[in-house]
């Protein structure tokens, strides 16, 4: 990876790179868990006032070499910790979301933490497991962008 990480309090002003990074098809399909309409940009604005008004969510903006990457977060799914995270298909293959990723736990306190990732989203599951997640278990859902049920696995950061 060459270039610079940060991560930085995410900015209003990144959800309009946030909407366009998420009309991606093929990387709808590799998060396999997405909006039911990636494309409605009222669906996409009312889920991240939720986001942004939770205090309870850290979220934060992936800045790569000065360009707005993608995002990392953590947030609560029935108590448990939980961790998010996009990365710009334009910015894939670089070590960012692993870097991101790293950079957020380092500062986290809760563990266990947890994280979902489609079966077949290699290149997720690799930056899972090099942030020291081990797979917990099995599941599938409905996975809007593919229009199917699709297999996940769950997995667990214990230190």
């Amino acid at each position: 990876m060459a270039g610079t990480i940060l991560l930085r309090d995410m900015l209003h002003d990144d959800l309009e790179i946030f909407f366009k990074q998420q009309l991606d098809n093929e990387a709808n399909w590799m998060a396999a868990f997405t909006s039911e309409k990636p494309e409605d940009r009222t669906v996409f604005d009312e889920h991240w006032r939720r986001i942004m008004a939770d205090a309870s969510i850290m979220r934060k903006t992936i800045i790569f070499n000065g360009q707005v990457a993608g995002y990392v977060s953590k947030y609560f799914d029935d108590g448990r910790a939980e961790i998010a995270y996009w990365i710009g298909r334009e910015f894939w293959g670089r070590g960012i979301a692993t870097s991101a990723l790293s950079q957020l736990l380092s500062v986290m306190v809760e563990r266990p933490v947890f994280a979902r990732v489609a079966k077949d989203n290699l290149a997720s599951f690799r930056v899972l497991e090099k942030c020291g997640f081990a797979i917990i278990g099995e599941g599938s859902g409905y996975a809007n962008a593919r229009r199917a049920e699709t297999g996940e696995y769950i997995m667990r950061l214990d230190h």
